[in-house]
């Protein structure tokens, strides 16, 4: 039995020798012998940055068939460098950053040059608009300190600046403005017209005509389409002159803004828009003035990627009446109305008619507004449902229909008498 034990263990023995069995923690037997004869064969060079050692059979030959025969390391030599030894090759000093290779002047990339010839041109008629209100200090000093600020641009070389209404608003009564060029020079400015349901105001400064560099405009019929490159110039968190790119990411977004009525035809950037920004100028990529920066959508105040700008159709209107008139000329049927969150609650769709003014286009026409009974109950008159082809199922809904026309266009109204909707033909005018 001890016998046949012995010729088990010589057998097992004479087998792993001839087939090289390895186990998880390393070489036994004649794979041991095998190993240490060829690490003896292998010098070793002690200033080698790699621990050289045995190295299995294949691998060798898997290096030499990658190199060639005797082909060295890069940047490694000494023994062990030929073909037959797999070892990692040292690329250079441990922690030095890799060296890119410095571009000529006129390699930037096309991109690149657009981006900086536009800023070049655009960045002198953006301006820096700050309010600035009267303070009296524990010693009943008084102190003019900034309460705001934002962006704006310049509109001709005669010191008109365009900024948004929400930038002005708060300093209109008790405050002041102050707009600071690109010169960064700063002078003090007065408020000519604003118009609050489309969030543009007009300042005015006395500056010399050599500062004043006005902002190219975006031509009547120009096109906007979605995919095409913004840049936007502002003043975000006071940091003046600040330039962020993106493109038209949506065009005729509406969006409620600042005066509480809706604001058609937005213009929709992921260029980056955060506070202070607003006011100021979108440009395309030939430098022309496309849009307004007026808000963002975003929950935490900062910008994350969906801006809107006031179109420039909108500013091209609205600016020259307020430079020649000091407010935007509206036509007006003459009406007053109820508020819309009334007739919603009473669930009802249209503008209803409180009072018809005297002598009115809304008079002439025949126009009954809403009035009590004798027995005191309240009377539906009119309800205003459409101008023309257009619906009109708000205030919002009258404000932007009306805003196609001008004093003195033949309308018809359609309104809801009763059960029946009646058609009359008036006259537009002028109204404040």
């Amino acid at each position: 039995m001890a016998l046949s034990t012995s010729l088990v263990a010589i057998a097992l023995s004479f087998l792993a020798a001839s087939v090289g069995i390895r186990s998880c923690s390393g070489s036994s037997g004649a794979g041991e012998e095998a190993a240490a004869a060829r690490s003896a064969a292998t010098p070793k060079d002690p200033s080698s940055p790699v621990n050289s050692g045995p190295v299995a059979p294949v691998a060798e030959k898997e290096g030499a068939a990658l190199l060639g025969p005797r082909a060295k390391r890069p940047g490694f030599s000494g023994p062990g460098a030929e073909a037959g030894a797999v070892t990692v090759a040292a690329v250079g000093p441990v922690g030095e950053p890799a060296q890119v290779p410095a571009l000529s002047s006129g390699a930037r990339l096309e991109d690149e040059r657009n981006t900086i010839a536009v800023f070049e041109a655009a960045a002198a008629a953006t301006v820096y608009v700050t309010q600035k209100r009267i303070v009296r200090d524990l010693n009943m000093r008084a102190l003019e300190v900034p309460t705001g600020s934002g962006t704006g641009f310049l509109w001709d070389t005669e010191g008109h600046v365009v900024t948004n209404y929400h930038v002005i608003d708060t300093g209109r009564a008790r405050g002041s403005f102050a707009v600071t060029l690109h010169s960064q020079r700063t002078y003090d400015a007065v408020l000519v017209g604003g118009e609050p349901k489309r969030d543009i105001a007009v300042l005015k400064i006395d500056a010399p005509a050599a500062e004043l560099r006005a902002i190219r405009v975006l031509p009547a019929g120009g096109s906007i389409d979605v995919g095409q490159k913004t840049i936007a110039i502002g003043n975000p968190f006071g940091l003046d002159h600040t330039l962020t790119t993106g493109v038209v990411s949506a065009k005729g977004r509406e969006v409620v803004g600042y005066g509480g009525i809706t604001i058609r035809d937005m213009i929709q950037t992921d260029a980056s828009i955060n506070p202070g920004n607003s006011g100021g100028p979108l440009l395309d990529s030939s430098g022309r003035l496309i849009g307004m920066n007026t808000m963002i959508l975003s929950k935490t105040g900062s910008s994350a990627g969906i801006g809107f700008a006031v179109p420039v159709k909108t500013i091209r209107r609205i600016v020259p009446q307020l430079i020649k008139f000091g407010r935007v000329e509206r036509a007006g049927i003459g009406i007053s109305f109820l508020d819309d969150a009334i007739a919603a609650r009473a669930e009802v769709k249209g503008v209803i008619i409180t009072a018809v003014m005297r002598g009115s286009p809304g008079a002439k026409a025949g126009l009954i507004p809403l009035r009590q009974g004798r027995d005191g109950r309240i009377v539906l008159g009119d309800i205003l449902v459409g101008i023309d082809d257009a619906s009109v199922e708000s205030y919002d809904d009258l404000y932007n229909v009306l805003e196609r026309y001008r004093a003195g266009d033949q309308v018809v109204l359609r309104v809801r008498r009763g059960a029946t909707i009646v058609s009359l033909p008036i006259r537009l005018t002028s109204i404040d």
